[in-house]
C-alpha cells in the first residue's frame, strides 16, 4: 500500500467551462491543488446553451456549496407534454416519493450556473485559475505533465501531475495530441436556438415538445420555461438554413410569432447548432483523463451532455484524490474510463435513438415515426413509443471492475423510463434523510460523499469490518449502522437491506459492493476491488495497525 503524499502536486484542469469548474472543485474538496487553464481571455456572459441540470447533478454540486443555489434561481418544471401537429398527445409529471432534496430537473442557463461555479472558485484557495492559456503542447514524463500554452504574451510551460482535460466539443487540438479517435457521425439538420423573454406564465412550469407542429412542417419545437420570464426554443430547421438572413428579413419574428402571438418579446440570445454523436476510444491516455463534450458528445435531447459531464468530473476527481494521497494505486485510474466510457456508450445508444426518431434517415424510418404518432392519437399504448428523448439519469456501474456484483440483488440495467433501477452494486444511493455524525437530521448522499462509508445492516462484527478496512486503505472511512441513524425508516425502505449486510459505499455514492454476513476475508475482498488493489485479500495485519479515519454513527 502506498504512504500518503504531504503535499499532491498539482492537477491541470483544461476547460473553465462548468464541467472543467465542477472537477476544479471536487479535487480541491479533496484537498488537491488545481490549475485550471481555458484558451478564451474571459468568461462568455449570455446564452443558455446546457439549461436542464438533473437532480443528481444538483446534489454533486451541493458537495461544493453551489447545487441549492442553482436550484434555488432556476426555473423547475414538473410536467412535460408531447404535441403531435396541434394536439396535445399526453404528458406526464415526474414523480417525487417526498424525499429527495433537488426536484427532478432546474432550468437556468449555463451563462448564470457559470457565475454560480465562479464564486466558488474564487473562495477556494487551491484552485489559480488562468485565462488566455491555449495549450499548443503536452509532453507526459514519469514525474507528471508538462503543457506548452498559447498566451497573449508570449508562450508559458505549466507542470502538473495529471491531467484532466474538460476542454469542449472544439478540444480537438488535446484529442489530436492524445492520439485518441472522436468516433461517431454529425447530424445535417441544425437546430436553431432563442431565448426569448416574454410573458407566458401559462407555461412557466413545463416543458413543451412539438412534433410537425404547422408553424415548422415536417419537424420539430422544443420549448423550455427559464427564469426571468425567459423561454428557451428550439427549432429543427434544414441544413441549408441562414440565421442572419432570416433575421434580417423578418421571417425569424415571424417565426417567433407564430408560437408567442402578439405579446411583446425580446431575443435574450441566439445561436445555430449541429448536434454530433460522438466518443472518443479511450478516456485516460497515461496521466490524461478525458470528460465531459471533449471526450463525447450528444445531442441535447434528453438533457445528457452537461449533467453526464459533471459526473465524469466526479468520477475522476475522487479517483485523482486517492492516487495523489497515496490512498490507492494508480491502477484505480483505470476504472475511471471502464466506468465513465459505458456511460458515454450509454447516452450514445439512447440519444441515438431519439435522433433516428426525430430526423429519420431513411424512408422506413420515416414511415415508422408516421405510424407511431399517428397511432399515438387515439392509443395510449403508443406513448411510449414515442421519442422526445429519454431525460438524463445516473449511470449504474454494475459491469465496473470496481463492483462486487451481489448474489441476491439484480444486475443492474436501465431501467423503465422514469424509475431508477433498484439500490444494490454499481448503483447510486438514494438520497433520504439520515442522523449521522451529530449533525442531527442530514442527508445519506452528504455523509456518502465524504471518503468510503461501510453501512452495517443487523448484526455484524464489527472489529472485524474496521481490521478490514484498516488492512485495505489508509483513506478515510467511516462505519455507520442502520437501525441508529435511519430514525424515519426512510433509508430501510429505500435500500431494502436483508439482515446481517455491509453495504459498502463509494466517494461518489455509488454503491461498491453489498456483503452478506461480512467476515474479514469477504470486507477485504470488496475494499480490495474498489481500490484496485489486487483481489486477493491483502496479509492480515495486527490489530493495532492505525485505523482509517472512523466516526461512529
Amino acid at each position: 500500500m502506498n504512504t500518503r503524499q504531504a503535499a499532491p502536486e498539482p492537477v491541470l484542469v483544461l476547460g473553465n467551462g462548468p464541467v472543467g469548474q465542477t472537477a476544479a472543485l471536487l479535487l480541491a474538496r479533496w484537498n488537491v491543488p488545481v490549475v485550471l487553464l481555458d484558451q478564451r481571455p474571459e468568461r462568455d456572459p449570455v446564452g443558455s446553451k446546457a439549461i436542464c441540470q438533473q437532480r443528481d447533478v444538483l446534489d454533486i454540486w451541493e458537495s461544493v456549496g453551489a447545487g441549492n443555489r442553482i436550484a434555488e434561481e432556476g426555473v423547475t418544471w414538473t410536467t412535460a407534454r408531447t404535441f403531435y401537429r396541434n394536439e396535445e398527445l399526453f404528458s406526464y409529471s415526474f414523480d417525487d416519493p417526498g424525499q429527495a432534496h433537488f426536484p427532478p430537473f432546474v432550468n437556468l442557463s449555463q451563462a448564470r450556473t457559470e457565475q454560480v461555479l465562479d464564486e466558488r472558485i474564487a473562495a477556494e484557495p487551491l484552485i489559480d485559475v488562468r485565462w488566455d492559456h491555449d495549450v499548443v503542447g503536452l509532453e507526459q514524463h514519469a514525474g507528471g505533465v508538462t503543457l506548452t500554452c498559447s498566451t497573449s504574451g508570449g508562450q508559458a510551460v505549466v507542470d502538473g501531475s495529471w491531467v484532466l482535460a474538460c476542454a469542449g466539443a472544439r478540444g480537438d487540438a488535446v484529442r489530436d495530441m492524445l492520439g485518441v479517435t472522436f468516433g461517431g457521425h454529425s447530424f445535417d439538420d441544425r437546430f436553431l436556438i432563442c431565448d426569448i423573454r416574454t410573458d407566458m406564465p401559462d407555461w412557466a412550469d413545463e416543458r413543451r415538445f412539438y412534433f410537425d407542429p404547422s408553424w415548422n412542417p415536417g419537424r420539430q419545437v422544443l420549448i423550455h420555461p427559464c427564469p426571468d420570464s425567459t423561454f428557451r426554443i428550439d427549432w429543427q430547421v434544414p441544413a441549408d438554413y441562414d440565421l442572419k438572413e432570416e433575421y434580417l428579413n423578418g421571417a425569424l419574428d415571424a417565426r417567433i410569432r407564430r408560437i408567442i402571438g402578439d405579446r411583446p418579446y425580446d431575443i435574450v440570445w441566439k445561436s445555430l447548432y449541429r448536434f454530433h454523436s460522438r466518443v472518443v476510444d479511450r478516456m485516460r491516455v497515461g496521466r490524461v483523463l478525458l470528460a465531459g463534450d471533449c471526450a463525447h458528445l450528444v445531442s441535447p435531447f434528453g438533457a445528457r451532455g452537461l449533467n453526464s459531464g459533471v459526473q465524469d468530473a466526479e468520477n475522476a476527481a475522487w479517483k485523482l484524490a486517492f492516487v495523489l494521497h497515496g490512498w490507492a494505486d494508480e491502477a484505480l485510474l483505470d476504472s475511471y474510463h471502464d466506468e465513465r466510457h459505458a456511460a458515454a456508450r450509454e447516452n450514445l445508444e439512447v440519444t441515438g435513438a431519439t435522433m433516428r426518431f426525430l430526423v429519420p434517415q431513411n424512408d422506413r424510418d420515416r414511415l415508422r415515426r408516421e405510424e407511431i404518432l399517428d397511432r399515438a392519437c387515439t392509443d395510449s399504448g403508443a406513448w411510449p413509443e414515442v421519442d422526445s428523448g429519454r431525460l438524463a439519469e445516473p449511470y449504474w456501474y454494475s459491469g465496473s471492475p470496481l463492483t462486487t456484483l451481489s448474489d441476491t440483488l439484480p444486475r443492474a440495467a436501465r431501467p423503465p423510463r422514469g424509475s431508477a433501477p433498484r439500490p444494490g452494486p454499481g448503483v447510486l444511493v438514494p438520497d433520504v434523510p439520515i442522523a449521522a455524525f451529530g449533525k442531527g437530521s442530514t442527508r445519506f448522499r452528504e455523509v456518502a460523499r465524504g471518503g468510503f462509508l461501510l453501512l452495517a445492516c443487523g448484526d455484524i462484527d464489527e472489529r472485524v469490518v474496521r481490521q478490514a478496512a484498516a488492512t485495505v486503505t489508509a483513506a478515510p472511512v467511516r462505519l455507520l449502522h442502520l437501525d441508529r441513524v435511519d430514525r424515519t425508516g426512510a433509508l430501510a425502505a429505500a435500500l431494502q437491506p436483508s439482515s446481517d449486510e455491509l453495504w459498502i459505499i463509494r466517494p461518489d455514492a455509488h454503491i461498491a459492493a453489498v456483503v452478506p454476513n461480512p467476515d474479514y476475508d469477504t470486507t477485504t475482498s470488496a475494499l480490495c476491488r474498489v481500490t484496485g488493489e489486487p483481489l486477493a485479500p491483502a496479509p492480515r495485519r495486527p490489530e493495532t495497525a492505525p485505523a482509517p479515519d472512523f466516526a461512529g454513527g
